[in-house]
């Protein structure tokens, strides 16, 4: 009686040991497919993990998805497993696997948004990038709420206030986040400038940026950039109209996303809170995202006397300081 409870607790031990030594080597061992390769897998938000195992399962990056679970469960990580699109190379062992996915190693993709962008192109970045769709990114950037939530208090837009520079998204990440990042940017950069020394003109930081962005329209040639802010400020003080082309074109292009083309008299003629050559003051908001260069211009302008400028078709403006002047650089240049 004795030797048979032994046998059977040796047995059991013995079938104790290679059990652990089978789920030693499932962890530690590659799952080998037919040839190496990549395979890029999404773990959508939400997923449990017994569903993150049966998608792994299928794409042919483990075998056994209980035992990946239980591997999991082991190493107390079944709740830690980042959401997102990853690249893995095969073959590769489960425990490399999981570890990947508990670090959210995602696919981060690597957008650029110019300088002078609006919300359009950036919405057409975000789209061809593959990260958002373009009518969900403009929506959402239109949305007043969110912008009030992000502290635009006065704006009914993000536009404007996200700041033009290299990022780096995954696929899942929220839109709201991907605009937050955008917006927390702009505005550390901003309230870095204005802590360098007092405005100039005495515009309150919205509309530096509104003018800011007037600048970054108009100026092709960065050295250009402090004279025109210079001259709108003139314009502002002695109360003329701006006469902004750029800010024409953004009141066109809000009444009709479709419009690229070059502005008519018609255009000039049109009656809304854009239209520079009709209303005085500045524009009721920003019309792209200003730079860091167009944001310094308006802080700290040239001090020039000119009143007007055309642009010579080169990059570069003729600056006039009287209106006779001026006429006579625009039939040299435009006409």
């Amino acid at each position: 009686m004795k030797r048979a409870v032994l046998f059977v607790c040796v047995m059991l031990i013995a079938g104790a040991g290679l059990a652990s030594l089978r789920f030693y080597l499932y962890c530690v061992t590659p799952h080998r497919p037919n040839q190496p390769a990549t395979v890029e897998v999404t773990i959508p938000e939400g997923a449990s993990f017994r569903k993150t195992a049966v998608i792994l399962e299928q794409q042919g990056i483990i075998t056994e998805p209980l035992l990946f679970v239980i591997l999991a469960k082991i190493k107390k990580v079944e709740y830690s497993v980042k959401a997102g699109q990853y690249s893995i190379n095969l073959p590769v062992a489960p425990l490399d696997v999981l570890d990947k996915l508990v670090r959210g190693e995602v696919i981060l993709i690597s957008v650029t948004i110019p300088e002078g962008s609006n919300l359009f192109d950036i919405a057409r970045i975000l789209e061809q990038a593959g990260l958002k769709p373009s009518a969900e990114v403009l929506q959402k950037a239109t949305d007043g709420a969110f912008a009030h939530s992000m502290g635009l208090e006065d704006n009914e837009t993000m536009e404007g206030f996200l700041f033009p520079d290299t990022y780096r998204f995954c696929r899942s990440m929220p839109l709201d986040q991907m605009l937050a990042r955008m917006a927390v940017r702009f505005r550390d950069m901003f309230a870095r400038e204005l802590q360098a020394g007092p405005a100039a003109g005495g515009l309150s930081p919205r509309q530096l940026v509104v003018l800011a962005s007037l600048v970054e329209k108009e100026a092709a040639e960065p050295s250009e950039r402090p004279v025109i802010a210079g001259v709108f400020y003139n314009r502002l003080k002695l109360g003329m109209r701006l006469e902004c082309d750029p800010t024409v074109a953004y009141g066109v292009r809000l009444e009709d996303p479709a419009f690229t083309g070059r502005l008519r008299k018609k255009h000039l003629r049109l009656a809304n809170r854009y239209n520079t050559y009709k209303i005085f003051g500045l524009p009721a908001g920003p019309i792209c995202n200003p730079g860091l260069a167009s944001l310094r211009a308006v802080l700290k302008p040239a001090s020039v006397d000119y009143l007007f400028f055309v642009a010579r078709n080169n990059g570069t403006h003729q600056f006039s300081r009287t209106l006779e002047e001026h006429n006579r650089a625009v039939n040299q240049y435009q006409r």
